[in-house]
């Protein structure tokens, strides 16, 4: 019994010994001579080079947190001073990352059972490089060994703290180029005290750039609905950890922004929200959000409050693959939901509202990729919509808003027709079926247009607005209008019927509307190509058909209405007395973008103005004739026949040279008996008791008239080709 007590308490002797010379050898080890060793597995586990350059170090200090037991055992700490990481050789910069120190400490009794217990990770100063070449190299790309087998042990991380991180990326593929700072906040910041903080901010800067009224659009709602609404899932206890700005470059344009965001252990967290914050600026755009995204290592979903806000929505292509038109400046605010995924994700804008220039704009829009094309599709509504807030979208802006937007394509002064291209080479990114509606729209105080909707599909480069309705001046325009993108030049076709249409309505605050003006009926089918409104028109072509009945015109009237032609027309026909129009009918056919009058016929109490000639849209020069007949023998007397030549910006209406033409009898002078027949289906829609259509009877008039009186140019001499 003594003897084996002996040996029990020499073998436990010689145990402490061994473990005393142990801590003694590990205490006094040169841990430096490990580091070769070290650096070689790592760089053989992670595929690339990794070096301690500096001192490696080891404390040993108790761990008073946990039991007795473990509380007697000594924990390493580790410092490795100067690490690298190395990039890949096509690289521009060496190192992946570097730190000026690494420190952790070490479980030593989770090593029996294979753990790797760390419950602290301090990083001192790191630097991590980002690149992307343009054949989509990344240097975040780690190609590990093939064929080893899984490792049995299995690694804990508890706590990760740096005092300040530097992050540059160079992205050959998207063109970004950012240097970011990353610090720990000097104290956490509740999720919901940002939440109201940005929303105020991105509100403040909603209005710098869309004015007054979107501030005032966007602020309708009061802190504590900010609260209910961006919370989203966040609990109490979810906090802001660390701040960050970035300076740079996105898509060839400046970039500079700031934000937060949670703590980096939360990062390994996939069910819990983690917080972000982003306010930017990239030219002259504004992005904003807030709000929490789950599984942030794997990118699972995305529950933020996002605001845009810029000169121009078709600014925001680069910046988020949509493609938007050009517009005024704008500003939204809304809830963005996203179901983010490798290989396919959502992004789901729900309830936005703000303004597009003076216009109002709200809705929701889903847009979806990982198809053949990403897709976009929604409604969007609008309460009221300025008329002049749609001239952007067909390049229909003043030079100076388009230097504000930042288009280059600036108008000829001596040119109508917007010239401006549209952007096709967009419309092949994505495909888009979206519904709008607006409900009321004004063309500033006097010139109401009652509503606007169409149902806008983009596929496969070809765009259309089918149908395309809106209400005017007591009436409605049905049309549908195809732009087919994806040929050079672009393929334009449009089909329009305009019915019901009211003059007085056109022009409520001028006086002499309150007086009947008469109704219009009109339809135009066009086939053209060009890459711009300009381009399309002076190709076109198609037919126009427009017929008013028992209408009046003055020349005061047409002056208002910015009417040059039709001004002096009036004026040297007629002085300044207003004409009461019986019936005026226009039959145009086109032909590579030259309108030809087979008929245009104005028929009033005193005389017949018959209009013969050509406008060319290609060149935008006038070649009119307009002839006028007397009906019988009046006191009246017509003024001599007209031209009208120059440009649809500068017209030019003189008196013809030559002999006056003969007054007196005859009734109908026109050139053309088959015209007035496709005429006849304007009619019926003019009034529910057709019968008393004057327009029917001079039409009818004109198909039986034996006394037509022919045209001076149909007169003339025939042209020398």
């Amino acid at each position: 019994m003594k003897r084996r007590r002996k040996v029990l308490s020499w073998m436990a002797g010689v145990l402490l010994a061994l473990i005393a010379v142990l801590l003694i050898v590990i205490a006094t080890f040169d841990w430096n001579r490990m580091r070769p060793f070290i650096s070689d597995k790592v760089s053989q586990a992670i595929g690339r080079p990794f070096a301690i350059n500096g001192d490696l170090a080891v404390a040993w200090q108790r761990d008073r947190s946990g039991g007795w037991f473990a509380s007697l055992l000594p924990w390493p700490q580790f410092t490795a001073n100067k690490v690298s990481i190395g990039n890949p050789a096509w690289a521009a910069q060496p190192q992946f990352a570097q730190l000026d120190a690494l420190r952790f400490r070490l479980s030593p009794l989770a090593l029996l059972v294979h753990r790797i217990d760390v419950p602290s990770l301090q990083l001192v100063h790191p630097t991590v490089d980002l690149e992307r070449d343009k054949s989509s190299r990344a240097t975040w790309t780690f190609v590990l060994p093939q064929g080893q087998t899984p490792s049995a042990w299995t690694l804990n991380l508890g706590t990760i703290g740096f005092d300040r991180g530097f992050i540059t990326l160079d992205d050959a593929v998207r063109r970004v180029k950012l240097k970011v700072t990353v610090e720990p906040l000097q104290e956490a910041i509740p999720y919901d005290q940002i939440v109201v903080q940005q929303s105020a901010d991105a509100r403040e800067q909603a209005g710098k750039t869309a004015g007054a009224a979107a501030k005032k659009t966007m602020a309708g709602r009061d802190a504590g609905k900010d609260r209910e609404d961006q919370v989203g899932h966040a609990s109490a206890a979810t906090a802001y950890q660390f701040g960050w700005h970035a300076e740079g470059s996105y898509q060839g344009s400046p970039f500079k922004g700031h934000g937060k965001t949670g703590a980096m252990l939360a990062l390994q967290k996939t069910t819990e929200p983690f917080p972000v914050q982003a306010d930017v600026h990239i030219g002259d755009s504004h992005v904003a959000l807030v709000g929490t995204l789950t599984d942030p290592m794997q990118l699972g979903a995305l529950d933020v409050r996002l605001w845009f806000s810029g000169s121009s929505m078709a600014k925001l292509y680069p910046i988020t693959g949509i493609t938007l038109p050009d517009t005024p400046p704008y500003a939204t605010e809304g809830h963005l939901k996203a179901e983010l995924h490798r290989h396919g994700s959502r992004f789901n804008y729900q309830d936005f509202r703000g303004r597009v220039g003076g216009s109002d704009l709200a809705g929701n829009l889903l847009f979806v990729t990982g198809g053949a094309r990403p897709k976009l599709s929604g409604d969007l509504h609008s309460n009221l919509l300025q008329f002049a807030d749609l001239a952007p979208l067909i390049g229909a802006d003043s030079n100076t808003e388009k230097q504000q937007r930042g288009d280059g394509t600036l108008q000829p002064a001596d040119k109508l027709l917007p010239v401006e291209p549209f952007r096709t080479d967009r419309w092949q990114a994505m495909d888009a079926d979206v519904n709008f509606t607006g409900a009321r729209i004004v063309h500033g105080e006097a010139l109401p247009i009652d509503s606007l909707s169409t149902h806008l599909v983009m596929s496969n480069g070809a765009l259309y607005l089918d149908p395309l309705r809106f209400g005017l001046a007591g009436g409605s325009v049905s049309s549908n209008l195809t732009l087919d993108g994806s040929q050079a030049p672009m393929h334009g076709l449009l089909k329009l019927n305009a019915r019901h249409l009211k003059l007085k309505q056109l022009f409520p605050t001028f006086a002499p509307m309150r007086t009947s003006f008469g109704e219009i009926n009109g339809d135009v089918a066009l086939d053209a190509r060009g890459n711009s409104v300009a381009a399309l028109l002076g190709s076109a072509n198609g037919e126009l058909k427009l017929l008013m009945n028992d209408g009046a015109i003055s020349k005061n009237l047409l002056e208002t209405a910015g009417l040059n032609v039709g001004n002096i027309v009036i004026g040297k026909l007629f002085g300044d007395k207003t004409v009461k129009i019986n019936c005026a009918a226009s039959d145009m056919a086109a032909s590579n973008g030259l309108f030809d009058m087979r008929l245009f016929v104005f028929d009033t109490d005193d005389a017949v103005i018959n209009v013969d000639g050509t406008i060319n849209f290609a060149s935008e020069k006038l070649d009119l004739d307009v002839q006028p007949h007397t009906k019988g023998f009046r006191v009246f007397s017509l003024r001599s026949p007209l031209y009208v030549k120059g440009t649809l910006k500068n017209p030019n209406v003189g008196v013809q040279k030559g002999p006056l033409l003969i007054r007196g009898a005859g009734a109908i002078a026109l050139g053309a008996v088959a015209a007035p027949v496709a005429l006849l289906a304007l009619i019926a829609p003019s009034h529910d008791n057709d019968t008393d259509n004057t327009c029917r009877t001079v039409l009818q008039q004109l198909r039986s008239s034996g006394k037509m009186m022919p045209s001076a140019k149909r007169n003339a001499a025939p042209r020398k080709k």
